[in-house]
């Protein structure tokens, strides 16, 4: 940058392109009485000037530098003959992430010079003084910038700062009056869909007033990006500002910010005026507007639907919401058909205009007006006809193409979904048992005396009388599989009976292993619109009497498989359900009537499109091993299993329920 004081810019031309070895383009702008000639460079490079009379050459020739080194950039110009001191250093994180450094000087004549050094960034105040509690270390690095720590030291007659970011990074400084900052920003690529905060673009340059005028100021940044700047009347004041690679937007921010003016843009013309006369201007705009609004005259256009119903388009533009009071259909498992029950909003032509009632606003006595929310003027109205689909309005001419931007928003096709849910349950039974019985039936004499034996005092009296043994003897120890309702086991028996003595053994013994696995399946699917409830059930109602003062009268239970589900398709398609399924099924007669087995689950789950979320499980196990026997004589070896049984039982049984949802597209139906 070459300025030359009281010198005037007749080249007519205020940029250009030179492209000459390391030289770049250039640019001439003029300020009151001086002109600034800047050259980009497209590197490192060297340069001498020599002047000839009225001619002013300059050499430049390429130069190297080591990676990440820069020479010191001479921010501010020193003057050795006024001591200066810092006030005050603060950092802070700036809305777009980057880090701030602002350090508050004794006056904005401080000489400042800027450079890079390796991986550092080194700030020099010239004949500056650091007073003692300033010379510090802060560490930043917790405030999520590229900035990690700042060292500020007292080398001399000049204050050193060291900062030191990490990364890949930039850097811009710019002073405003008495205070320098800093800024480092991150260059580094931001990953896919994250959103960004708004940062500038412009060019970069740099600048440095001291007093000048605003509107000069302002000249200066319109004839460097070529912008049409337009300051109003009111603009005046003066500013100093010194900007070191500062992108020009940027720039023009902090001037505006300094002297509290702010700008509007249309096109490339810039307003520049004080924020209050702005927002002054703008309102009585509005007023303007909403004046001619009150006479313009109404006009009535008939909007024909092709997806969406007229009368929730007609609460839309009105100002509600589209399911505060449309459309209230349930749906339950009741196996009794109850119909679609349909319920539409009134058809007056001044929905909107009315309050919220409490059960709609939410908050119990409270009346809220959404009004502001209308797409209509307070003037407009809206009526529907439900058989031709048709939303009638009634208004003004700029609000009918409002009103027709939010029809296109809502007149799409409803998202249909396909669920489909199964319900697996399961069961593995294992059961052992050993059982043995043991009988004895004998017949003795003794003098004039007869006995006999047998299970019972009865029996025994039998065989004392009778005078032969029967064909079969009662069991003395029946401890046989039977007793735990296994079923029937396999059984081997023994009898011996001995004639002459009058006596007979007979045993059984029993065993039986029981091994049983099975599974059912049950698949219900249905179809529904999205946010619309829907049902699909099988099963049956079992009959049962009952008995009262009326006579016999015959109910029925339900036993039923019920999927009931609503789900709400969200914009990257991912689906939420509310579901609820139930699977029950008759159990055990009972003298009240049949029971039934109960399984349900209901839930919310949001899964992504295809994909199958398993919505929970039961699992259960029952594990027995009993063991009855008669008192010592069932613990002796190997005789004692003559005296007791053994039952095993192992059963295990599971329930899972799935749930698939699947996007249908337009003109899809369910199929196998």
């Amino acid at each position: 940058m070459l300025d030359f004081p009281g010198t005037a810019n007749q080249i007519g031309q205020p940029s250009g392109d030179l492209n000459k070895g390391v030289l770049g383009t250039y640019r001439v702008v003029q300020a009151n009485d001086r002109t600034r000639v800047v050259i980009n460079l497209k590197g490192p490079a060297t340069y001498d000037l020599r002047r000839d009379g009225a001619q002013l050459y300059i050499a430049v020739s390429g130069a190297s530098s080591a990676p990440g080194d820069a020479p010191a950039a001479h921010f501010a110009a020193a003057e050795p003959k006024q001591a200066h001191s810092v006030r005050n250093i603060d950092f802070r994180r700036a809305e777009n992430g980057a880090g701030r450094i602002e350090v508050a000087l004794s006056d904005p004549s401080v000489g400042i010079d800027i450079k890079q050094k390796g991986q550092t960034i080194q700030v020099e105040f010239l004949n500056t003084s650091l007073p003692g509690n300033l010379r510090r270390r802060l560490d930043v690095s917790e405030f999520a910038t590229p900035a990690q720590s700042i060292e500020t030291i007292q080398q001399g007659n000049l204050t050193r700062m060291t900062v030191r970011p990490k990364g890949r990074w930039d850097y811009s400084a710019y002073q405003a009056g008495q205070q320098f900052i800093l800024e480092i920003t991150s260059i580094e690529p931001q990953p896919t869909g994250v959103a960004q905060r708004m940062t500038y673009s412009g060019e970069k340059l740099s600048l440095d007033f001291q007093g000048q005028d605003v509107r000069a100021v302002l000249k200066v940044i319109a004839d460097f990006t070529g912008l049409n700047i337009i300051a109003a009347e009111t603009v005046s004041g003066n500013v100093t500002l010194r900007l070191k690679d500062v992108p020009w937007d940027q720039a023009l921010d902090l001037v505006l910010r300094t002297k509290g003016l702010d700008k509007r843009v249309s096109g490339n013309v810039i307003w520049v005026a004080p924020r209050e006369e702005l927002i002054a201007k703008e309102r009585q705009e509005l007023e303007a507007r909403k004046t001619a609004e009150d006479i313009e005259t109404l006009v009535t256009r008939n909007y024909r639907l092709n997806y969406v119903r007229a009368d929730e388009a007609m609460i839309v533009i009105s100002g509600g919401s589209r399911y505060s009071s449309s459309l209230d259909e349930t749906a339950s498992c009741s196996p009794s058909a109850e119909g679609v029950k349909s319920q539409a909003s009134t058809g007056s032509n001044d929905a909107g205009r009315t309050n919220l009632t409490q059960a709609q606003s939410g908050a119990p006595g409270s009346q809220t007006n959404y009004a502001v929310n209308r797409v209509l003027s307070p003037r407009g109205a809206a009526s529907y006809d439900l058989t031709t689909n048709s939303l009638i309005v009634t208004d003004i001419p700029q609000r009918h193409a409002a009103v027709e931007d939010v029809l296109k928003g809502i007149d799409v096709p409803t998202k249909q979904v396909l669920i489909e849910a199964r319900v697996v349950l399961a069961d593995d039974v294992f059961g052992r048992t050993l059982g043995a019985r043991l009988g004895v039936s004998g017949q003795g004499f003794n003098s004039n005396t007869l006995y006999g034996t047998g299970s019972t005092m009865e029996a025994a009296a039998s065989a004392a009388t009778v005078p032969a043994l029967g064909s079969s003897v009662s069991p003395n120890v029946d401890l046989g599989t039977g007793l735990f309702g296994v079923g029937n086991a396999g059984s081997i028996g023994f009898s011996i009976l001995n004639a002459a003595s009058g006596v007979a053994l007979g045993l059984e013994l029993q065993a039986l292993e029981a091994d049983k696995r099975g599974k059912i399946i049950s698949n219900p699917r249905v179809v529904t619109a999205n946010l619309r409830p829907a049902v699909i059930l099988q099963g049956r109602q079992i009959p049962y009497q009952t008995v009262s003062a009326d006579g016999t009268n015959t109910q029925f239970r339900d036993a039923l498989l019920c999927l009931l589900v609503s789900p709400q398709v969200l914009n990257n398609d991912e689906i939420i359900l509310n579901v609820e399924v139930t699977k029950d099924a008759q159990g055990d007669n009972t003298s009240a009537g049949p029971a039934i087995n109960v399984k349900r689950l209901k839930t919310q789950v949001r899964v992504k499109n295809g994909e199958t979320a398993v919505l929970g499980g039961i699992f259960e196990q029952t594990l027995r091993n009993d063991t009855n026997k008669v008192p010592l004589l069932g613990d002796l070896p190997v005789l004692g299993h003559l005296f007791r049984n053994n039952n095993r039982l192992d059963d295990k049984s599971e329930m899972l329920v799935f749930l698939t949802p699947k996007l249908l597209g337009e003109g899809s139906q369910l199929t196998r």
